[in-house]
């Protein structure tokens, strides 16, 4: 029953990617690259064991957070994302990571 459920959630997740659009046209500071510039929610596919069923996040998981650090406070706002980066995994797997959790202006 907890593996449909996982595999519930992780389509869904799947599906939620492919509707949000892939780039932000949030500002950053310049001097940045545009790769830094992009919040690209497909990016933490591989994380999807860790964000949702709880595991140990993958160097890869950890490594695509760190790129997309920038962009959790616009992914906790859109209502298609904010289950995924709000939850208690969420915040375990970016203490796993080592990234500070973040502190998002409501």
């Amino acid at each position: 029953m907890a593996r449909a459920v996982a595999m519930c959630a992780v389509l869904v997740l799947v599906v939620v990617v492919m509707v949000t659009p892939s780039a932000s046209a949030a500002r950053v500071p310049s001097g940045e690259s545009m790769a830094e510039q992009q919040c690209v929610p497909g990016k933490l596919m591989v994380c999807s064991r860790a964000l949702l069923g709880g595991e140990k996040p993958t160097e890869s998981c950890c490594s695509n957070l760190k790129a997309q650090e920038g962009c959790f406070c616009m992914y906790a706002k859109n209502p298609l994302l904010s289950p995924y980066v709000n939850s208690p995994n969420a915040s375990k797997t970016l203490t796993s990571c080592g990234i500070t959790i973040p502190t998002c202006a409501k």
